[in-house]
């Protein structure tokens, strides 16, 4: 039972951590430019394919095949942000967000439908399939440095942050982006390497999702649902608390699914969100001003 209990908690943190590093870019754009990027989904599989071509067709490993694939995807989000989310109003942004980030989800499951088809794809590697032994657990060597890659990732975004001037420049945004501009800021320039950064970090949760799990271009409705309901649970706009959310939903589905039964589990992930949201409508980390933490 204690050996069951440690297991199913190992296995919600190390795969939490990997959604963690999807959810981060998520909520990272939500508290500075307060756009709901409902293509985050269809970003992360997007991430997963790239890697999948670069594994597949040029043999480069899916570590190092990041190199590649974080720039792409950063630039990708860039032009997202400056060629459709700039020219959307302030008063409607929330909302027409929400409708232009479905229509690219849209565009880009269509395309990616029609170029590798419906098959399930899984990213291979000698990692992928082998485990290492730790005090009695056998730790499969993809959730292990998934994990390790996650908290140097978000170590990273952390240290942009809170130890750069464009991180500064960037709190400054979302604080208050008109004092931002009155300062100086060029919060345009802002958004759009915010949106990048916050699309940058799919390609690397798509990757360990992608060797950790079946999928194909539809396989981005299910995932997007669990991204959403991570930052809402930690908080709209609090990176830190997409980092606790995401450890937490999947500890507590690690453990339904241990204890009780997997096919409780999914619904267990969503019944903690209306119970903390009914206690704590903004979250478990949310604040009454939005902002990244």
């Amino acid at each position: 039972m204690v050996t069951d209990f440690i297991r199913a908690v190992i296995d919600g943190v190390l795969s939490g951590s990997v959604y963690a590093l999807m959810a981060a870019g998520l909520t990272l754009i939500f508290g500075v430019m307060e756009v709901i990027n409902v293509a985050q989904g269809i970003l992360v599989i997007l991430g997963a394919y790239l890697s999948y071509v670069l594994s597949v067709h040029l043999g480069i490993d899916l570590f190092a095949g990041l190199i590649i694939t974080i720039p792409v995807m950063f630039i990708l989000g860039v032009g997202i942000q400056w060629g459709l989310m700039s020219r959307l109003g302030e008063r409607e942004k929330v909302s027409m967000s929400i409708l232009v980030t479905y229509a690219v989800a849209i565009i880009l499951e269509g395309a990616l439908d029609l170029i590798f088809g419906p098959s399930y794809q899984q990213l291979t590697a000698w990692y992928v399939n082998q485990s290492m032994h730790v005090l009695g657990f056998y730790l499969p060597y993809i959730y292990v440095f998934g994990f390790l890659l996650a908290v140097v990732l978000l170590g990273a975004l952390y240290f942009i942050l809170y130890r750069t001037e464009f991180g500064r420049s960037l709190r400054a945004a979302q604080q208050n982006r008109t004092a931002a501009r009155l300062i100086g800021i060029d919060v345009n320039r802002v958004s759009a390497i915010t949106f990048g950064i916050g699309v940058a970090v799919t390609a690397a949760g798509g990757m360990v999702f992608g060797a950790t799990t079946s999928f194909n271009a539809n396989s981005s409705a299910d995932l997007i649902s669990r991204l959403l309901t991570i930052i809402i649970l930690g908080g709209m706009g609090s990176i830190g608390g997409a980092m606790g959310a995401s450890v937490l939903m999947l500890v507590v589905e690690a453990l339904v699914s241990t204890f009780w039964s997997p096919t409780w589990a999914t619904l267990v992930f969503y019944a903690v969100l209306v119970v903390v949201l009914a206690v704590r409508p903004a979250g478990l980390f949310g604040q009454k001003a939005v902002r990244a933490q």
